[in-house]
């Protein structure tokens, strides 16, 4: 019965000492749990911030695209606080002004959907520092963003001059 029990206590000591894969697995993890941290922090702070915002942002999805009757152009797939003319067929808004009340939280998620001809666009808004990178056909980004200053600002790509539109921000 001794030997039973000596026993039993050595397989729960054995179980419980840190072995060497032990501790390599928890400091995997805890690098693991510190970047996505980090990254979940940063990804909280507006492009026109400095530290994270802990709310909920209002979305507004924008796509560019082209055709052979409009050109290139930005599309509206938002609805609400978007103003301009709408695209045969209903599909959005072209080249949308969009109306956003002062101190907003505003996230703007940009797709290039441009099939005809593949060309690369970027979104940009120099008062709020909102800058997208040049997008390939079908790539997105989004943008957030706080509406911070009343008035009317343009947005534009710049690589193609013609697609523009304004935000108003109202107080």
């Amino acid at each position: 019965m001794c030997n039973f029990s000596m026993a039993r206590r050595q397989r729960v000591q054995a179980r419980r000492r840190m072995t060497k894969s032990k501790i390599i697995a928890i400091g995997v993890l805890a690098v693991v749990a510190s970047t996505v941290g980090y990254f979940g922090i940063n990804s909280m702070i507006p492009a026109n911030g400095s530290s994270p915002v802990f709310a909920f942002p209002s979305n507004h999805f924008i796509k560019a695209t082209h055709s052979d009757r409009s050109g290139y152009v930005y599309v509206s797939m938002s609805s609400g606080s978007v103003k301009g003319l709408r695209t045969s067929g209903g599909g959005g808004i072209v080249n949308p002004e969009y109306i956003f009340d002062v101190g907003g939280l505003e996230s703007i998620h940009f797709v290039n959907e441009d099939h005809d001809t593949r060309s690369q666009h970027n979104f940009n808004v120099d008062e709020f520092n909102v800058h997208t990178r040049d997008l390939k056909y079908f790539e997105s980004q989004t943008v957030t963003f706080i509406a911070d200053k009343p008035g009317t600002y343009q947005y534009y790509c710049n690589i193609h001059p013609e697609m523009k539109g304004n935000i108003v921000i109202e107080q």
